[in-house]
Order: C-alpha cells, then structure tokens, then sequence
C-alpha cells in the first residue's frame, strides 16, 4: 500500500491511496493545475487513478473536482447528499452514488464509507483496505463519535485531523459565528480532542499517523508537533501541511522501520 496527502488544510483536501495498479483519490479540493503538480512532484500520473470518493460538499474537498474528472474520465463517488450539495453537473457516466456506509470495490482495494458528524447534507469518510493494511482518513469529523473511534481501533496507517489550538481559535480574529460552527461538535475537532481520540482508541496496530487539515489562522505545525511528539515514540509521526504534499508513503517501509526501532 502507498498513500499520500496531497493537500491538507482549509484551503484544500486531496489524499491518494494505491495498491499496485489501483489508485483512488479521496476529496478534490485544489483546482486541477495544483493537483497535477503536486502530484507530479512526488512521482504519480493523475491518468493513473480508478476513482475519486468525494467525502461532502464543502469547496475545500470539491473545488478541482469538475475539470479533474472530465479531463481524466475517472468515475467519481459520492452520496446523494454530497452530490447535491456541491451544485455540480458531471458527467453521468462519471456519476456513482453510494450510500454513506457502503463498501466499494476498487480493483483489490476496498473503500469503506464512514457516516460521521458534520455540517454537511450527507457526509462519510472512507477507509482504503487491500483486504489486510488499512489506510484511514478521518478529517472534517465534527466529533469522536463511535464510527471515528472504531475506525481508528482497527486501522494501520492513520490520517486524522487535527484542526486548530482550542486558544488560538478563541482569541482570533474568527466571527463568533464561524467560531461557534468550527467548535461546536459538527465542525472540525481540537488538537486536544484529537490527541484524547489517539490515545484511547489506539491499538499495537497503527504504525503511521499522520496529522492533518490543520487549519491556517487556529494551529501551526509546531504546536501540533509538540502536542503528539511525546506520544508517538512507537510509531511513525508525519504532518500533512496545507502548503506542500507529503512523500509518497510505502506502508512495507514504514512497518521495516517499525520493526527496526521496536525489535531491536
């Protein structure tokens, strides 16, 4: 399995999972030009992806959505909700509504819908599985609710959001509306929340984490670095930015890398 945030952050989400040949997106959110070249950057043709899994409407998930499916003809799956609510018109033929809990297949990979808690009509988010390493995006979760904990209970490699400083946002600049909406439990969730969700639902079995969709006026990379360091001594800890991509990930050489540094 190899996997990769392309984009992470409210200005754009866009993550890639793969096994051999089969290759999905999860979210859309940088317009086409941006995806191609990020993606350029760390080794992979955009030609090259079976689907794309749309997981709401929100422009930071969708805004290359349009151009990018109709230029590469890849089909694009989506609920129903989600569909409506982006406003767009695609292609029938790219167009597959799933429900929010359903089980996709994709070549020898597997994407399990994950109904969760947002402000959006229909939202899930996904998990990519080739039948024994399971890939897990969790962003825009609103809350730990049993699905996010469960999900994080049973995966290996982990990307989880982990939004904004509970001080900084308080403090900001933010609208007292638009901070209410970020914290209120259908929004985005804490560094605090994400690190409690970490710890008491962890397993022997995640061996990556990787934090994500940090938000650009509430966290910096830094707190979230000091916020998760001291707990990830047995596993491997990356930081998806919202300006750059991270390397393109091979879970055999994180899980080589694990069993370097705790069997030795």
């Amino acid at each position: 399995m190899k996997y990769c945030a392309i984009a992470s952050g409210s200005n754009g989400n866009c993550y890639y999972v793969a096994k051999g040949q089969d290759a999905v997106l999860i979210d859309l959110g940088l317009n086409t030009k941006h995806i191609e070249l990020r993606m350029a950057k760390v080794g992979l043709d955009p030609s090259t992806i079976k689907a794309i899994f749309i997981t709401h409407e929100h422009t930071d998930h969708v805004r290359g959505l349009s151009v990018f499916c109709k230029r590469y003809g890849i089909p694009v799956y989506l609920t129903e909700g989600t569909y409506a609510g982006t406003k767009l018109r695609l292609p029938d033929d790219l167009v597959r509504i799933i429900k929010a809990d359903e089980r996709t297949k994709i070549g020898v990979l597997k994407v399990l819908g994950i109904p969760k808690y947002h402000d959006a009509k229909e939202p899930c988010s996904f998990v990519v599985t080739d039948g024994t390493v399971n890939v897990s995006i969790l962003t825009d979760i609103g809350r730990g609710c049993d699905n996010v904990k469960h999900v994080i209970q049973h995966s290996d490699v982990l990307l989880l959001e982990s939004n904004y400083d509970e001080q900084m946002l308080q403090t900001g600049r933010y609208s007292f509306f638009l901070k209410n909406r970020i914290s209120s439990g259908w929004g985005h969730i804490s560094n605090t929340t994400a690190l409690h969700l970490f710890l008491e639902n962890r397993t022997d079995r995640l061996k990556h984490l990787i934090l994500g969709h940090l938000s650009g006026e509430n966290n910096t990379l830094d707190i979230v670095q000091k916020t998760f360091m001291p707990h990830c001594d047995t596993l491997e800890l990356s930081i998806a930015s919202r300006d750059n991509e991270t390397p393109l990930f091979s879970f055999s050489d994180i899980l080589d890398k694990w069993n370097l540094v705790n069997c030795s």
